[in-house]
């Protein structure tokens, strides 16, 4: 279920992410989702949706970092 918009993510990324990471977030779960389709392209047993978050997050961690003060914030 690839997102269409950043309103269509979920609340927990909606509510935490600032919305540079949001996109990011969207364009790096419509990829992996398209990327990892088949079952035997996935590690472990983990759904294609389960896949396609964690891919999601990674590109996220590799522009912003959670601050001291619970927040995201782009890496300087």
């Amino acid at each position: 279920m690839p997102y269409k918009e950043k309103s269509d993510l979920p609340d927990s990324v909606q509510h935490v992410l600032p919305a540079h990471a949001q996109e990011i977030y969207k364009e790096a779960f419509n990829s992996a989702w398209e990327e990892y389709k088949d079952k035997a392209d996935r590690r472990d047993d983990a759904s294609r949706e389960e896949t396609a978050h964690r891919v999601a997050w990674s590109a996220v961690k590799q522009v912003y970092e959670k601050g001291d003060d619970d927040r995201w914030h782009k890496k300087k």
